[in-house]
Order: structure tokens, then sequence, then C-alpha cells
């Protein structure tokens, strides 16, 4: 049911490095309305206000969550080792080189 809330075509296109971040994304998100609704849970009316309040939400990171894994699973994505990316020389900034100022003309035309 969760996959009827999300758009199964949005990650056809993304490549692993894309998919990765989306992944840790989604999850994050997903943890964090888990959270929000076991608080509202113990409120007054609680049931009725995590399910009004942040259900739909849910069900579409669930849903979305679910797509992207698909998606990492067919392009046969990798996870990234940590600090791999920043330990690479291609990944560091280069600084721009300067340029000279051009030549003045002082003639008039």
């Amino acid at each position: 049911m969760t996959a009827a809330f999300a758009d199964p075509a949005k990650y056809e296109l993304w490549d692993c490095k894309q998919l990765e971040g989306e992944r840790k994304n989604l999850a994050s998100r997903q943890a964090e309305l888990q959270g929000l609704m076991a608080k509202a849970q113990t409120g007054t009316a609680g049931p009725l206000v995590a399910e009004m309040a942040y259900r739909n939400d849910y069900l579409l990171v669930r849903g979305q969550a679910h797509f992207a894994e698909e998606a990492w699973r067919k392009n046969k994505c990798r996870e990234t080792p940590p600090g791999a990316a920043t330990a690479s020389p291609a990944a560091k900034p280069v600084a721009p080189q300067a340029r000279s100022a051009p030549a003045s003309r002082s003639a008039v035309y």
C-alpha cells in the first residue's frame, strides 16, 4: 500500500551517488516521522493526531524508500566507504587560475 503514495518512476534515471544520498535522507525522515507519531500517541487523542498529522507523510516516505531501494538494487549500487569521498584528490575543489588583464589600447578609432 505504501507504494501507492509514491511515484514509481522517480528514481529511474538517478545514479548510485544520488541514490545513496536520497536513501539516507529517506531513512532519516522515516525515523523522524516514526518518532513524531510515537510522541503524538502519548498525548490526549494521540492516535487520532498521529494519523491526521503524520500518517500520509510517513506512507509517502516509505513508498519513496521502496522505489529508491529498487533502483539501488537494479543499478547494482554499493555503499561508499566512510571517508572515501574526502580522501580522493579529485573531490577537492581547485582554485581558479588568475587571469592577466587584457592589454590596454590607447588608439582612438
